[in-house]
């Protein structure tokens, strides 16, 4: 695991200070070694966090003949398996980069769908002058490239780098903001920066830098071919199967292995499969809980029936807070999920005894676990309703439980849903977004194409889609590798591997919901295994009392919102005090929509206006 950068073009002088400032950015990804190549049109450098072949991995690594240079950051868990197809080129490493590297040289960019893991790599061929940069299938790393006009001149595993690129300007782009302010992420490819951008998943850039030529590809993409003729009782065992094989390809590594442990049944079934492997030998596992509201109890009948190694800790308000400054620099963007902090401190507690963790990311996007994926089948029974009576019930000026449910009834999917947010009030509606932004009206994501290809598929299994093109790698992967690696802790999710979702992707709607149960056959594959608790456990999320701690006495928080010279002048800085006051004075609980802009002006303090 590392952090990689690099500078492409020959315009930057002192190319060797440029990249050293880049890298020094990244040295929390990777604390234990650095590397560089630099030519007359590349500049080249990392940051290696050492947790395969700890000898001898260090980068850039070089082909035979010298004329490929390779910088890599994450880990290929098949590399063993690739390496005994590669007989005829020599290896000066046991490391999976050089792997890539002679599957590079053998298939050129064929080879990417056949590499078992979580990368983004750059290949630099120094005689050709061609740069190859692809990113993995979900987009569990980033990778981001700064342009000029068409050319792109930076790339870097961090926003952050590019500040010490010398003709790098801190400008906000405001239609990221826009977005964000509904999303609670950016779901765009542009970032919060103008002119950076994301590699999105699946995809490779390719840049001749002799032509000037870019070449951005998509090399793979999900999609949903669902099987309805499966034996239940054979996918039950498949499943079972390939998801242990998974954790045990997932747990290779020349350094200590732990597992992030909640009370659901996702980091369960790792923390299990995890164990068997191990056998008596004991698992180290982590739980993080809040005062007032913990995860511990439940965790806790895991750790016990499983008898890890288990660490558990809690954090008060004060804490939570005193963090979001520095959570706000690792972010490079804001995400105002407050369930990140957490990670953020579970991630600092696991780096004293372990260098990697194991987590249960991915299970509810590809097997079906969230719960409003269960709503349009819960809608079909009111659909019946004539509209007059259903817009009566709407109508009424005042907030009920079921309210929301009810507005989706007769509405499209597509108008409602889209990536986790389904008319969800606690965070902006588009609506009020229009209200309170005070400069011209910016486009909203357009998610017709995900409706498009996904069509044919039922409600609920149209929304798995999209979520696992937004909200997925949006949110769910950007705090999980921004918060682990904010303390030089690798964080692997077996859930994620290709022959999983290889498989998630056949399950037809009966094996992932029925009576009212999401993930049924994952459940059923791991019965008698996990706690029975935890096994029907339904989903609760990972929640954070955020809504309690925004009280009276924050007044520091709510002026760093309203002073915020950003918010200032882009929103309506009456309306959001409204806001404010209507959670203080408990007419509405707004604490997601403080949570969100406070997110805003940390990041525009910590990154513009410095």
């Amino acid at each position: 695991m590392c952090g990689i950068a690099g500078i492409l073009g020959d315009n930057i002088r002192d190319k060797e200070i440029v990249i050293g400032k880049m890298t020094s950015l990244l040295e929390h990804r990777g604390p234990d070694d650095q590397g560089y190549y630099i030519d007359k049109y590349v500049g080249l450098g990392m940051r290696r966090l050492a947790i395969i072949d700890l000898e001898h991995g260090r980068q850039p690594i070089t082909s035979e003949d010298e004329k490929l240079v390779i910088f890599f950051n994450g880990e290929i868990y098949n590399y063993k398996e690739l390496r005994e197809e590669l007989s005829d080129y020599k290896f000066k490493t046991d490391s999976d980069t050089e792997v890539i590297l002679h599957m590079f040289e053998k298939h050129g960019h064929a080879m990417l769908p056949r590499l078992r893991g979580m990368f983004t790599f750059c290949i630099y061929n120094n005689e050709t002058k061609k740069v190859f940069i692809a990113r993995d299938f979900f987009g569990i790393k980033p990778l981001y490239y700064l342009s000029e006009g068409e050319k792109i001149v930076a790339f870097s595993s961090e926003i952050k780098s590019f500040l010490e690129y010398p003709e790098f300007k801190r400008e906000v782009n405001d239609a990221a903001v826009y977005n964000y302010l509904s999303f609670q992420y950016n779901p765009l490819t542009e970032t919060f920066f103008k002119n950076v951008y994301k590699l999105p998943p699946g995809h490779f850039l390719s840049i001749d830098l002799n032509k000037n030529e870019t070449v951005i590809e998509k090399y793979w993409s999900f999609s949903f071919d669902q099987k309805n003729n499966l034996e239940e009782k054979y996918v039950t065992q498949k499943i079972k199967e390939t998801i242990k094989d998974s954790v045990s390809h997932h747990m290779i590594a020349d350094v200590p292995v732990g597992a992030f442990l909640s009370g659901g049944i996702d980091s369960s079934i790792i923390a299990t499969s995890m164990q068997e492997i191990r056998g008596e030998k004991k698992i180290k596992t982590f739980t993080v809980g809040f005062t007032s509201l913990s995860e511990g109890k439940e965790s806790k009948q895991t750790s016990d029936f499983l008898e890890t190694d288990h660490t558990e800790i809690t954090i008060t308000a004060e804490e939570y807070f005193k963090a979001l400054s520095d959570a706000v620099y690792h972010f490079d963007e804001p995400v105002a999920d407050p369930s990140a902090i957490g990670l953020y401190f579970l991630a600092k507690e696991a780096r004293k005894s372990v260098k990697v963790v194991l987590s249960g990311e991915g299970s509810d996007e590809l097997f079906g676990g969230y719960n409003i994926y269960l709503a349009p089948m819960a809608s079909e029974k009111f659909k019946w309703l004539p509209n007059w009576i259903l817009n009566l019930f709407i109508s009424l000026p005042f907030e009920y439980f079921g309210k929301n449910y009810l507005r989706r009834v007769k509405m499209k999917l597509e108008d409602w849903y889209f990536g986790q947010k389904y008319f969800n009030e606690s965070i902006f509606q588009r609506n009020e977004i229009e209200k309170i932004w005070l400069e011209p009206q910016q486009k909203f994501l357009n998610l017709n194409s995900l409706y498009r290809e996904s069509q044919g598929l039922s409600e609920s299994t149209q929304m798995q889609y999209i979520d696992i093109y937004t909200w997925l790698v949006g949110d769910i992967l950007a705090k999980a590798d921004k918060m682990t690696m904010a303390h030089s802790l690798e964080l692997r999710v077996p859930f994620l591997d290709i022959p999983v979702s290889n498989l998630a992707k056949t399950l037809p709607d009966k094996f992932k919901w029925r009576n009212g149960i999401t993930k049924y056959l994952l459940r059923e594959a791991f019965k008698k295994i996990v706690p029975e608790k935890t096994r029907m456990r339904k989903k609760l999320g990972f929640p954070t009392p955020v809504g309690k701690w925004f009280t009276k006495d924050k007044i520091d928080l709510y002026l760093t919102i309203l002073k915020n010279k950003y918010i200032e002048t882009h929103l309506n800085t009456k309306e959001i005090k409204k806001i404010i006051d209507d959670h203080l004075n408990k007419k509405r609980d707004n604490s997601r929509k403080i949570y969100l802009l406070l997110m805003l002006a940390l990041w525009y303090n910590e990154f513009i206006a410095k």
